[in-house]
């Protein structure tokens, strides 16, 4: 954070000077005439607030964060604001309309925090971010700025209420021109409206008549289908009993008709039961039914009951990789296996020599089924048109393999049913990857407190770090920090989400962002140190404003100013697992010299100090020291 100017409000001639210094600085960090008018009218109504009310009041101007913001902070030192929790509720202001002024400001700005304590004063850090299009500042240019503000000198008091009578003639004729414009719409409005109510009328006819055309046909398809199964088993088995030769043999051209029929009957059955299946999802009678599964004893499932679809003397290998790291499922095991078995049946119809690989990973809150193949591809034209209905893409294989064109139509529908979703990725000639990113925990499940699991993995030989943090650039820097570190990031973007994982693990140490976007950091903080579960866990705040005092008062353990470093982060993480803490270690070593000197000198730090690099090297260089005398072949 870099401070361009501060301001000390003893007159009212400085809250006008603190306004006009707003705009300058505004002005020079390149927002617009409009920000700058929001900006300067902010500042005024705050600093009057704490000039009327308060004393020792200060107006400090800066610039932090990653994006860049301008941050105004307003102290004072005075008595506190009453019933502040009902000011920025809306549910009370004075008779001088303090509370309407601090609720209006809080919409001008991006950001807006109010800390009021009795008889400590109130603290307001306001602030918006810069624009996209401005390049980010140095810290030269900053200083040139504060130079430039510095010497210029504060306008008269008329010049500035001059300045305000034109931003508000500027926004009454901006208004006028927007009333004028709401007028001819809701004219042009009104004269379409009967047409507009006459066509809804008509749709809602033809939607009426198209649900009823639509449940016909699901209806239809539901009992033709249940009607057709019956001779179709029978078909079925009987062509398996003659084929077994149960009532004697059959001659070679008998056998190889009954086998046509047979594969005749087993492709109607299928196409029959994707029917089904299909006009079941699209009525929504197909029933979710989720349960706690293995991701592992999936796949083993899955081996088995695919391998008889490989051709004997097939030159393409199955290949289903074991899944790592991937917690318990809480979905429904069916619907996933069905998918699987449609995307791994397609890749082997038209796969001619090479593989057919079926992998799972975790992503985050779902987990990443893929099926991929050294096949023929598809392209890119038909790539959505192949989840359609009955659609088959023609191909050379395509007369040599039999199919319905529901198998991934229904595929598609059985993953949005249990809130994922499915992908194609795919080049002609090269081979198709076809996804399936599937919840850990089903969407609409009503027993997740009992059942769901972990949403992330943990790993053994790692420390879990939960932070709580909303931007995702920030979250990839401190991924990057953590990388051949002792700890594991735990990232959660909301309250909510941190909440939840702290009941599934408990971390070594919370790093808190106070400035969440719509949420308080701080009462979340309030609630981990005052719940005995949480209360022993080490926090360590991060933010953009430099609020150490108040952090520390309401228990934080550690504080540390954006943008941080990697080491000092480390440092500091080190510093607060080990704190108050007994180190041990384990020495093996044939000397008693050498074995007292190690003692002694671990017992000159603190357990603070004990994993820091100052005693490594000290013990290193004694060590050196010792290992002069020692003996060779020991």
């Amino acid at each position: 954070m870099t401070i361009v100017f501060t301001i000390t409000i003893q007159y009212e001639e400085d809250v006008v000077q603190a306004r006009q210094r707003t705009r300058e600085i505004a002005e020079q960090l390149g927002f617009d005439a409009q920000d700058q008018a929001r900006l300067a009218t902010a500042v005024s109504e705050i600093a009057r607030n704490a000039f009327q009310y308060a004393n020792g009041r200060t107006v400090e101007f800066s610039v932090a964060g990653e994006p860049q913001a301008f941050l105004v902070r307003i102290q004072d030192r005075g008595g506190g604001i009453p019933h502040l929790a009902d000011v920025l509720a809306g549910r009370y202001t004075s008779d001088t309309k303090m509370g309407l002024g601090i609720v209006g400001t809080r919409r001008l700005m991006d950001f807006f925090e109010i800390e009021s304590l009795p008889g400590q004063g109130t603290t307001v850090v306001m602030g918006k971010r810069l624009s996209k299009r401005t390049p980010t500042f140095t810290d030269s240019q900053l200083q040139q700025i504060r130079e430039t503000v510095i010497g210029r000198s504060p306008e008269n008091p008329y010049e500035e209420i001059q300045q305000q009578n034109q931003e508000l003639l500027q926004a009454m004729a901006e208004l006028r021109k927007r009333e004028e414009e709401l007028s001819q719409l809701n004219q042009e409005l009104e004269d379409t409206n009967r047409g507009v109510v006459a066509l809804y009328a008509e749709l809602d006819e033809k939607a009426s008549s198209l649900q009823q055309v639509n449940e016909l046909k699901t209806r239809f398809l539901s009992n033709m289908s249940h009607e057709f199964r019956t001779p179709l088993n029978s078909i079925l088995s009987l062509s398996r009993m003659l084929l077994a030769g149960i009532d004697g043999d059959l001659t070679v051209e008998q056998e190889k008709q009954v086998t046509f029929i047979q594969k005749a009957a087993s492709g109607l059955s299928e196409l029959v039961n994707d029917l089904l299946d299909l006009a079941k999802v699209e009525a929504g009678k197909i029933e979710v039914h989720p349960s706690s599964f293995e991701v592992s004893d999936l796949f083993a499932t899955l081996r088995g009951m695919l391998r008889p679809l490989l051709v004997q003397g097939s030159s393409v290998a199955l290949i289903v990789e074991e899944p790592e790291g991937i917690p318990p499922l809480y979905s429904d095991e069916g619907k996933v296996a069905q998918i699987l078995r449609n995307f791994v049946s397609n890749a082997l119809k038209f796969t001619e020599q090479g593989e057919v690989r079926v992998t799972a990973v975790q992503t985050g809150y779902t987990v990443t089924f893929s099926v991929s193949d050294t096949g023929i591809g598809i392209a890119s034209a038909d790539q959505e048109r192949i989840f359609e209905d009955f659609m088959q893409i023609e191909s050379p294989l395509q007369k040599q393999v039999k199919g319905t064109g529901l198998g991934l139509p229904l595929s598609r529908k059985l993953a949005e049913l249990i809130g994922g979703s499915i992908s194609v990725r795919s080049q002609l000639g090269e081979g198709s990857t076809f996804t399936a990113l599937i919840p850990i925990v089903y969407p609409h499940a009503t027993e997740l407190t009992t059942v769901m699991q972990p949403i992330v993995s943990v790993e053994p030989t790692r420390l879990p770090i939960l932070v709580v943090e909303d931007h995702p650039e920030t979250l990839f820097i401190y991924e990057k920090h953590f990388q051949e570190s002792i700890y594991q990031l735990i990232a959660t973007r909301t309250l909510a989400q941190a909440r939840l994982a702290l009941q599934q693990l408990r971390p070594a140490v919370i790093m808190l962002d106070i400035l969440l976007e719509g949420q308080n950091g701080w009462t979340f903080l309030r609630e981990i140190k005052g719940d005995e579960t949480t209360r022993t866990i080490p926090v360590l705040v991060i933010t953009i404003i430099d609020n150490e005092k108040q952090a520390l008062a309401l228990g934080a353990d550690g504080f540390l100013i954006k943008p941080v470093d990697r080491l000092p982060l480390l440092n500091k993480l080190n510093t607060l697992i080990t704190e108050n803490k007994p180190q041990k270690i384990l020495l093996i070593d044939d000397d008693p010299a050498y074995r007292y000197l190690v003692k002694q000198l671990w017992h000159l730090f603190s357990p603070g100090e004990r994993n820091s690099p100052t005693a490594n090297s000290r013990i290193s260089v004694e060590r050196t020291v010792v290992c002069q005398n020692h003996r060779p072949g020991t």
